[in-house]
């Protein structure tokens, strides 16, 4: 046990202090965002809206999120990522309590879209930040230490955003995720300040090249799109299947998605140093991540048995930690190549994109189809996902021959002259 505690300490070794300073801001940041798991139940109960009101919340809650995206990576370009982290963390604590005090259909729509366009404004910024504070062989292991982060904070949010709500009211919540983002932005300020940061990865282009004419990257977006589209099913229609299929109660649903965040904090670190050794490509990691998620939702189909249920979350759970990783450090190798922000930004908004669509195509197909059919469907989708990204590596290769085959003709040339 010795040894394996201590080559669990291993694999987090080499990373700068400046990547463990920005998970804990990370962490900080979204254990704070705990009004968005109970928004639902504050808009029915507290403000009284219909469903089709949180409908339309919702969507401007998405919308916010992409344009917020792409902002961030344009205004991270510009300015750079540590002054758009800092406006972002501390903007976005004033808008939250302000928020509590809007309490009309239009003005909540308004109010969600502003905190949520100045909120995801951060995200493209840290992940270039990242970048920028990893040296090379430490990137994929940096992002996973903040997905570690970002795991943690989304499953302490809920459990004191309940606490919060019993012990205060639905108002306490607005106070402290408020605070919470400016306690955040106080610890970045101090300890990510660029006189006192050190930057071990400072990429500059003098010609960067744009995201938006990157082919193999539009191909990688199209696929993480449906991938993100495919993954949200776990958080949006599965808990349903959970109850109404399979009769769970609210613990044992608890159980099995709080299993979720336990595997990825205790295997997620080890299982991404020991693939970044093999000789494994990115897109074809990523691939594989594809394909274990979609496993996870045919085999349900397959029996009644509720141990199924615990194999689906087991395979979409590996499939996610291969995944999102990987295609993140895809991602920021590409961006060497061009605008970062800008890269970063698309990356964000592909999955905001899935939000936008994801939960609401699921609910609406289990509405009309029911669960079975809605599982053919998703795995179909994750089939169509798994295709593009066998189109990215085939695309890949192919170009990497031809880069191999023309630095060949360029060689005999030399030597002839």
């Amino acid at each position: 046990m010795k040894t394996l505690f201590n080559n669990y300490l291993n694999t987090f070794k080499g990373l700068s202090k400046e990547v463990w300073w920005l998970a804990l801001i990370t962490l900080i940041n979204r254990a704070g965002t705990m009004v968005i798991p109970f928004l639902s139940l504050y808009l029915t109960k507290r403000l009284n809206f219909t469903l089709s009101d949180v409908g339309w919340i919702m969507s401007a809650f998405g919308l916010g999120s992409v344009i917020g995206s792409w902002l961030g990576g344009k205004l991270t370009d510009k300015i750079g990522y540590y002054k758009v982290m800092v406006f972002s963390l501390l903007t976005t604590g004033i808008l939250f309590i302000a928020l509590q005090f809007l309490n009309t259909f239009a003005t909540f729509c308004l109010g969600i879209f502003l905190v949520m366009l100045v909120a995801d404004m951060f995200r493209p910024a840290m992940f270039v930040a990242l970048s920028a504070y990893s040296k090379q062989e430490n990137k994929i292991r940096s992002v996973t230490l903040i997905r570690l982060a970002i795991n943690l904070g989304f499953s302490a949010g809920p459990a004191i955003g309940g606490i919060i709500i019993t012990s205060l009211s639905y108002g306490g919540l607005f106070w402290v995720d408020g605070i919470t983002c400016m306690v955040a932005t106080l610890v970045l300020i101090n300890v990510l300040n660029p006189k006192k940061a050190k930057i071990l990865d400072d990429v500059r282009t003098k010609n960067p090249k744009s995201a938006y004419s990157d082919k193999a990257f539009l191909i990688f977006l199209a696929a993480m799109v449906i991938f993100g589209i495919v993954f949200l099913q776990y958080f949006s229609t599965m808990p349903l299947y959970y109850k109404d299929a399979h009769h769970l109660s609210e613990f044992d649903i608890g159980i099995i998605l709080g299993l979720n965040g336990f595997i990825i904090f205790v295997f997620e670190m080890p299982l991404i140093k020991w693939l970044e050794n093999s000789n494994f490509t990115k897109s074809g990691l990523m691939l594989f991540g594809g394909i274990l998620t979609g496993l996870s939702f045919i085999i349900l189909n397959f029996t009644n048995w509720v141990g199924i249920l615990i194999i689906g979350m087991l395979l979409m759970t590996f499939g996610e930690m291969i995944a999102f990783p990987f295609s993140n450090a895809f991602t920021m190798d590409r961006a060497k190549k061009g605008n970062q922000g800008e890269y970063m930004a698309l990356y964000s908004i592909a999955f905001s994109i899935a939000h936008i669509f994801g939960h609401n195509a699921g609910m609406r197909m289990v509405d009309a189809l029911g669960f079975d059919n809605t599982w053919y469907i998703i795995t179909l989708l994750a089939a169509l996902c798994v295709f593009l990204l066998f189109i990215l590596r085939h695309y890949l290769n192919a170009t990497k021959k031809r880069k191999e085959k023309i630095k060949k003709e360029e060689e005999r040339e030399i030597l002839w002259i």
